[in-house]
């Protein structure tokens, strides 16, 4: 019976609950300068097809223009069973909102995403987390039909508790409470691997599973 209660309970709450991606709240008087350095993804909730899979880490730069930059790395599983290492680069446009910003990737990186997706800061300290969201496609009813979300650190050993509860929090308000994965991190990638850096061979291979 408290079970029943318990899921009724959290049923209402999401119910009751706005997931509509125009209202989502982003981080207010976001500080880019702060933002840039070393990520390390802990946790993600993957789009529809093709995504990284652990051992992610993403640097952010800022460039001299002021607009920002990144790298970021990861393993990813193409041809069902063929483990590579995807090296990727994105540039950053401004919008009206600091936190909120259109990312385009670049190279072989364009070809394993979508090419140019939202980037959205929605809460960070700068020196231990950050919560990440992209919706890449919204739903006749103003929700996210397809979308990511990245959980980051400064440190690869995850979270502090005390960060724990934060994000926990951000994850509910976007509706994404349960749909996290962990990111494992290694410390390496396994002798074999295929290092794509050249958007032609990725290409290439896409081309033939189309």
């Amino acid at each position: 019976m408290l079970r029943c209660i318990v899921s009724l309970c959290l049923l209402a709450v999401c119910l009751a609950q706005d997931c509509q991606v125009a209202n989502i709240q982003v981080m207010q008087n976001f500080d880019r300068t702060r933002y840039v350095g070393t990520w390390y993804a802990v946790a993600k909730k993957d789009p529809i097809g093709l995504f990284l899979l652990d051992n992610i880490v993403a640097q952010f730069v800022m460039e001299e223009d002021g607009k920002m930059s990144a790298t970021a790395e990861g393993r990813v599983i193409i041809l069902n069973n063929w483990e590579t290492c995807a090296n990727m680069y994105a540039t950053f446009e401004d919008t009206p909102d600091p936190a909120k910003f259109k990312m385009k990737y670049w190279g072989a990186a364009a070809t394993l995403q979508s090419g140019y997706d939202d980037h959205w800061v929605i809460d960070t300290d700068y020196d231990n987390y950050a919560v990440h969201y992209a919706c890449r496609e919204v739903d006749y009813d103003g929700t996210c039909l397809d979308g990511y979300s990245f959980i980051f650190s400064r440190h690869p050993t995850g979270l502090r508790p005390e960060d724990q509860r934060i994000v926990t929090q951000r994850k509910q308000e976007l509706c994404l409470l349960g749909k996290y994965r962990r990111v494992v991190h290694t410390g390496g990638f396994n002798e074999g691997l295929v290092e794509f850096t050249s958007s032609i061979m990725v290409g290439f291979i896409f081309w033939i599973l189309e």
